[in-house]
């Protein structure tokens, strides 16, 4: 649509947006088109200030910052900020806080604007300094992540971003990081859910594309599935010989998947939070083998009352080795919800470590890897208990 329009209208258009709706509309263009657009700008500073933003790594602090904010020196007077602030005030959105840099331009202190209307005109700045303070502040270089994790600790509308140097470059606002929170909220979810992200409101996404986006992953995830097949055919003479083990195995495999989902859930969330780090993995393995083992022996207690209530009421007739398929049960579910909570956990550890997005380690995912181990798991400890007996 943009590139429709005349010459004057683009320029026009161009020129008007912020310096962030200019960032955000740019960076997605080819390096051909941005050279166009670059053209337009009308004054060497946009240009200037939109090439030093589009210099930073996408998802950075640098690509959120803007260059708008109220900053004195520590040697100026009141009556000089006052003046300032009149001045170059009315350009800016958020005048909550006024940073205090030094000659060079480095970060040394913020101060809030209502502590310069209470004090003598002629009090110097650097009196109005909190001693032993340290302002908070983000890295120019530092994740959108970690942005967010800053912001939500922090009540703030706004927080410095300074580079390697502390010289103050830009600010970050409480709405861009509502904006970027929001996104990629959406886009865990949809990976979670085992899907490309649409980036797109759902009404809005073409059909086609909505089909493309969804059918790589369920294509992914039926091969998985296929081996469930296999194991079942690999199998199929244990079956053959005891047909109430078939029985069984929607209910011992869907209860390893479900605690895989859950683990799975709880440490991607545990890292977007920034609780886990990748060095903690051993500490939530620990952790996951106790739940898994619990979790598991409740699951495998409440099977086992089943099948002696059934069994006990005449509703269902498990024969004459029912307390062995009981037991096959009990175990089972053990080994297979213990599989689930520890390979749902180390997952998402994983993929981090090899600089992948843990959302990708989707619940449907795991839940087909422990679907097949799980069928392993069932009939291996079935042949281990009743071999010879019903097998």
């Amino acid at each position: 649509m943009i590139e429709q329009l005349p010459l004057v209208k683009k320029i026009y258009f161009l020129n008007k947006l912020s310096i962030h709706d200019r960032i955000n509309f740019l960076k997605n263009l080819t390096k051909k088109s941005l050279k166009n657009f670059i053209k337009y700008l009308n004054t060497e500073e946009k240009r200037k200030t939109l090439v030093f933003f589009l210099g930073y790594p996408e998802n950075s602090v640098g690509r959120l910052m803007i260059p708008y904010y109220l900053a004195v020196q520590d040697t100026w007077s009141v009556q000089e900020v006052l003046n300032y602030i009149r001045k170059e005030g009315k350009n800016n959105d958020f005048i909550e806080i006024v940073y205090i840099i030094n000659k060079k331009g480095k970060l040394l202190n913020d101060i809030k604007i209502r502590e310069f209307l209470f004090v003598d005109r002629n009090t110097k700045v650097s009196q109005l300094m909190k001693k032993q303070y340290h302002p908070v502040f983000l890295s120019v270089m530092n994740t959108e992540e970690e942005a967010i994790k800053m912001f939500s600790v922090n009540n703030r509308m706004s927080l410095p971003v300074i580079d390697d140097k502390n010289i103050l470059l830009g600010i970050v606002t409480i709405d861009d990081i509502l904006w970027v929170s929001n996104t990629n909220y959406r886009e865990d979810i949809q990976k979670i859910g085992g899907m490309q992200t649409l980036n797109q409101s759902y009404l809005k996404v073409p059909l086609s594309k909505l089909i493309k986006k969804r059918a790589g992953w369920l294509i992914l995830l039926f091969i998985g599935e296929m081996l469930t097949t296999t194991v079942m055919q690999a199998f199929s003479s244990v079956i053959e010989k005891a047909i109430v083990l078939a029985l069984f195995i929607p209910l011992v495999v869907s209860s390893g998947g479900n605690s895989g989902a859950q683990a799975a859930s709880l440490i991607i969330q545990a890292m977007a939070l920034g609780e886990v780090k990748i060095k903690d993995w051993w500490i939530v393995m620990r952790r996951e083998i106790i739940c898994g083992f619990f979790l598991g022996s409740i699951l495998g207690i409440t099977g086992f009352i089943r099948i002696f209530t059934w069994h006990k009421i005449h509703f269902f007739n498990y024969g004459p080795h029912w307390i062995l398929v009981g037991l096959t049960i009990f175990l089972s579910l053990i080994g297979v919800v213990l599989w689930g909570t520890l390979s749902g956990s180390m997952f998402p550890f994983i993929i981090k470590k090899f600089k992948g997005d843990p959302a990708s380690s989707s619940a449907p995912f795991v839940a087909t890897l422990v679907d097949v181990v799980g069928l392993i798991i069932y009939f291996s400890m079935s042949y281990l208990l009743l071999h010879g007996i019903l097998l």
